[in-house]
């Protein structure tokens, strides 16, 4: 139960302080090698979009200025993350070889694919969660990520919480994509002071918990049950995220269930009011 390689996309937006911040606290728990990310904008994706049937008049001064505009972004937010990783004491390297050492990356291109396929080769991805997202109400990023990447996902608001993996909730309904969450969060779940695994209702065979609490004490990790009883024009993610906050947990994880499931479980509804206004990171995994 190892976390060894850590990814962090950072767009340079609202998002990317959070999840610097959470990256870089994670990366030094762990003794994990950290990947920041940056997707640069690809000005021949510019112009096919300008003329593929938007009529846009692109010039070539233009796209000098998208460019340097885009270089300015990459250079401010590498700065960020340097400022990031030397408060923790990672040793800022060319490549992530070494065992907490941090590692700047910028690639030219559509940023939901390359983050998506950058992240595969890590044991968990970062991604931020803006208030442009929340309204969106879902980012293309985050949706390529964790449905193309194979990794978990963590969701970090935008002002890292003071802490992160001490107190862990776990929304457990006995989905694979729960079963994947959990083991994903194992190294997470190991190191945390307390476990709560939360169900909501009462379909205990189909759910089966006790197997769960189990499962983790052969880990060595002690949980605990909640059963959640549900209410009516709830969903179960709203109520995950609502006991999680109630239950004082810094980390919440839980499965993810494709596409418009898994934006209506997070950012609908009475929902966006937790995900956009809460300190609560969301583990997800597909």
């Amino acid at each position: 139960m190892t976390m060894k390689a850590i990814f962090v996309a950072v767009s340079g937006g609202t998002a990317s302080d959070g999840a610097l911040e959470i990256a870089c606290r994670l990366a030094r728990q762990h003794q994990a090698r950290l990947e920041a990310f940056h997707a640069k904008v690809d000005p021949a994706e510019v112009l096919i979009l300008a003329s593929d049937g938007y009529n846009m008049p692109i010039s070539g001064d233009w796209i000098d200025r998208l460019v340097a505009d885009s270089d300015a972004l990459a250079k401010t937010t590498k700065s960020r993350f340097e400022d990031a990783a030397k408060r923790y004491q990672l040793a800022l390297v060319p490549s992530t070889q070494a065992k907490q050492a941090a590692a700047w990356r910028e690639e030219v291109g559509y940023a939901p694919i390359i983050v998506s396929r950058r992240a595969r080769f890590f044991d968990l991805a970062v991604l931020g969660r803006s208030e442009r997202v929340v309204e969106r109400p879902h980012s293309d990023v985050i949706e390529e990520t964790l449905i193309h990447s194979g990794r978990p996902v963590l969701l970090a608001p935008a002002q890292a919480p003071a802490t992160i993996g001490e107190s862990i909730a776990v929304g457990w309904n006995g989905s694979p994509e729960a079963v994947h969450a959990v083991t994903a969060a194992l190294p997470l779940l190991a190191t945390a002071k307390s476990v709560l695994v939360i169900t909501v209702g009462r379909d205990q065979e189909v759910e089966n918990p006790l197997a769960l609490l189990e499962y983790l004490a052969s880990h060595d990790i002690a949980a605990r049950h909640h059963i959640a009883s549900p209410v009516k024009g709830v969903g179960p993610g709203e109520q995950f995220l609502a006991e999680a906050r109630d239950a004082a947990a810094d980390l919440l994880v839980m499965g993810a269930y494709g596409h418009r499931p898994w934006r209506e479980l997070l950012f609908g509804g009475a929902t966006r009011e937790v995900v956009g206004h809460s300190l609560l990171p969301v583990l997800l995994a597909h």
